[in-house]
């Protein structure tokens, strides 16, 4: 699984998440045919491809602005996904941050919240499903 994280243009915190399953490629950019649509004028109609490969994932720009790599300020034509890494599609456009999960980990994860919620009573787990749905 890899989730995508569109960050906000100063506070660097979440404003949008996307979450995409390993089976297809996840296109960004303007046009309504993308997985991924951002409205920005420095955003190419297709910016962005992001290929799932046999073990991660790559991204290869496709836009005329380029893609950078926020650390490092490089620009990216194709390059390997780092979990937790920001890019920025062109260089003052949108800034999105990418998170892997393994099968391995989220089957973990699912198993400890089945675990968790086991324990919980009817009660603990309506309240704690209510929670959930309105957060």
């Amino acid at each position: 699984m890899i989730t995508l994280t569109l960050l906000h243009p100063i506070k660097d915190v979440p404003v949008q998440k996307w979450t995409f399953e390993p089976d297809s490629p996840i296109r960004i950019g303007r046009s309504t045919k993308n997985d991924v649509i951002l409205y920005s004028a420095v955003v190419s109609r297709h910016h962005l491809e992001i290929r799932p490969t046999d073990s991660s994932w790559e991204l290869v720009n496709l836009g005329t602005n380029g893609t950078y790599e926020i650390k490092t300020g490089k620009r990216i034509n194709q390059a390997p996904v780092i979990d937790g890494m920001i890019i920025c599609l062109a260089r003052s456009g949108p800034k999105i941050q990418i998170w892997l999960e393994s099968e391995d980990k989220r089957q973990e994860m699912q198993k400890a919240d089945k675990e968790r919620r086991s324990h919980l009573t009817k009660e603990q787990l309506s309240k704690d499903t209510k929670d959930t749905l309105i957060t």
